[in-house]
């Protein structure tokens, strides 16, 4: 049997028609509603969403931590509610994701931002005191996308959720990698979803101003996510990109965003596999895309890159990728990363 959400659309004004949705979609028809916005554009959602959905009660989620979704989880199993809604970017969603799976209701995730593919994974992406994890939760029940809202929301981090999907392409040759040396099992379906998703965006020549292109970066990056849903892990959307991008973040905390990373990551890969045609691919479209591609585009020098993919490893014990395949020394890491910046470096 194929998870999926009872719903999925793309389009402008989706946050504004939510009560409505909820109704016809049988989500919410007759018990109360929570919703948790964010605290950047909270009583701009709430003035949006009050009229049709007048009974439902507003939470204010401060922040992507796991103290703010232990808060909200504790809130609404107070209530009684029926289902929550989380309407925002990327910490929002996550946040609420972990609150609903520890108050046990359903959660509809409104998307107002295209980072990454957290809009419709079983993770939930949370910082905490000894800094960042991934913890497992039930996916979203119904999914919308306010492209009125992804509009307005910064470029770069919309721009960022084409490094995440684009990364799938190394994630799959991974676990390729890792059913070949070590016979680990491989979902075709899942790898099919993830490949599908990463392949409809890499060609295109529009980009982030166009509804056309929104919609399919939309559509890429929740296929991704479900693609995660079906394998019961996120080995078909992170593999040795996702490991420097954990790595950067862990040595070198906010040094760029998730999908910066994991594009910079997928690019390092695809050069230690000297796949010279998916390297050209992959780097064109982060260039089309105005992502960065060398370590020094997100202020990194070739040392301190170097030193994240010698961690990368230790990120995801038990994965296998090239990283782990190639088994390369500090000072194997250390050519092969000056290498790569004498390549993309400009």
């Amino acid at each position: 049997m194929l998870p999926a959400p009872l719903t999925m659309e793309v389009r402008r004004g989706a946050v504004a028609q939510l009560g409505a949705l909820l109704a016809d979609s049988r989500v919410a028809t007759s018990g109360r509603v929570a919703v948790a916005v964010g605290p950047g554009q909270g009583d701009h959602i709430e003035g949006l969403i009050a009229p049709t959905l007048d009974e439902a009660e507003v939470f204010r989620v401060a922040d992507g931590s796991v103290e703010a979704a232990v808060s909200l989880g504790a809130d609404l199993r107070k209530g009684a509610y029926e289902v929550v809604v989380g309407v925002g970017g990327g910490r929002t969603i996550d946040a609420t994701k972990y609150a609903a799976s520890l108050a046990g209701i359903p959660m509809v995730a409104v998307a107002t931002n295209l980072s990454h593919d957290g809009i419709c994974s079983p993770t939930a992406s949370l910082t905490y005191e000894g800094g960042k994890g991934s913890f497992g939760v039930p996916m979203p029940l119904a999914i919308l996308v306010d492209l009125d809202f992804v509009h307005n929301a910064p470029e770069s981090l919309v721009r960022s959720g084409v490094g995440d999907v684009v990364s799938n392409l190394s994630a799959i040759d991974d676990w390729i990698l890792s059913n070949v040396e070590r016979g680990e099992p491989i979902d075709g379906l899942a790898c099919s979803m993830a490949r599908t998703s990463a392949e409809a965006l890499i060609g295109r020549d529009d980009s982030i101003e166009s509804d056309a292109f929104l919609t399919v970066l939309a559509e890429s990056l929740i296929l991704s996510g479900m693609s995660m849903v079906i394998a019961g892990s996120s080995r078909p959307s992170s593999g040795g990109d996702h490991e420097i991008l954990h790595a950067v973040d862990q040595l070198f905390p906010g040094t760029s965003n998730h999908g910066e990373l994991a594009g910079i990551g997928a690019a390092f890969c695809f050069f230690l596999r000297e796949d010279e045609a998916r390297l050209a691919q992959v780097t064109g479209c982060l260039r089309r895309h105005r992502l960065p591609v060398s370590p020094a585009e997100i202020g990194l020098s070739a040392e301190q890159f170097a030193e994240a993919v010698a961690l990368a490893p230790a990120t995801r014990p038990g994965r296998y990728t090239i990283l782990e395949h190639l088994r390369m020394s500090d000072s194997e890491i250390r050519d092969r990363v000056e290498d790569y910046v004498r390549a993309f470096g400009s």
